[in-house]
């Protein structure tokens, strides 16, 4: 019978350390309250969605709609722009919008809710852009909007 060596305490205690630290790896790229990044809470809309009066949203600005993952902005000749809040960087649903500047809360990535553009890592890729229009007063967001 051939002997098999067995594993010193050392490489045990080592392999241990490893699976604590990738577990640890694993629960921070979870959106906070312990959700995982996909699913209904983390999601864009899939279809239309009415967000809201249009005049809720002013020349310059943007309105973050946090129950629909959507911010819509308006530029200074009135256009209207809507982008997905889910972060690009590890799919958490983005709940913070300061002035023009969305802030993840589980990485610290920044965009311009103007442009969707990145303009803080570790995210290195814009928001995805939603068609977008304003219809009878009130603002329409999502695929076929």
């Amino acid at each position: 019978m051939p002997t098999r060596p067995f594993a010193s305490r050392r490489t045990v205690l080592r392999g241990a350390a490893v699976t604590s630290v990738a577990g640890l790896g694993v629960a921070a790229c979870k959106a906070p309250g312990g959700a995982a990044t996909a699913g209904a809470a983390g999601a864009a809309p899939t279809a239309p969605v009415d967000l809201g009066a249009e005049s809720e949203v002013a020349k310059g600005g943007a309105q973050l709609y946090r129950e629909h993952n959507v911010v819509v902005s308006r530029s200074a000749d009135g256009a209207l722009k809507a982008y997905s809040t889910i972060c690009t960087h590890a799919g958490c649903p983005i709940n913070k919008l300061q002035g023009t500047t969305l802030v993840c809360p589980c990485h610290g990535s920044e965009f311009d809710a103007l442009t969707g553009k990145v303009v803080r890592s570790p995210a290195t890729e814009p928001l995805d852009e939603l068609p977008v229009k304003a219809a009878n007063g009130r603002i329409v967001a999502g695929p076929g909007a």
